[in-house]
């Protein structure tokens, strides 16, 4: 794997590692009609959260800001979505979907903060 940042934290590379690790798990699941349109769902959402946050980043003023970053939470939700019904379509690969799931609420629980201050500062 790749590291393009070296900076401690950086939301940025998170949201990319999250995606990347999707689309490697992903790989391993047995493709049938139901997973494919799942796993699809998924990888398109995930990848969508950085996307996102990255033209966040580079907003035109604080509401554009905001408005970007609520479409990278909108895609965390959606995330986590595609990974209940994946889980119950593949209950082998439970456990490595749970950590996942509890990456996206985790980043869930950013990108709420992240726009509830914004929100603040703007007012």
């Amino acid at each position: 794997m790749i590291q393009f940042s070296r900076r401690k934290y950086d939301l940025e590379e998170r949201t990319v590692r999250s995606a990347e690790q999707i689309i490697d798990f992903v790989k391993t699941i047995n493709k049938t009609a139901v997973t494919r349109r799942i796993i699809s769902q998924l990888v398109s959402a995930t990848a969508s959260i950085g996307a996102n946050y990255c033209e966040a980043t580079e907003a035109e003023s604080k509401r554009d800001f905001i408005h970007k970053i609520a479409i990278s939470k909108k895609e965390i939700k959606e995330s986590k979505h595609w990974l209940r019904l994946l889980a119950r379509s593949n209950p082998e690969h439970i456990e490595i979907i749970r950590k996942y799931y509890q990456e996206s609420h985790e980043l869930l629980l950013i990108f709420s903060k992240i726009i509830q201050s914004s929100k603040k500062s703007r007012n």
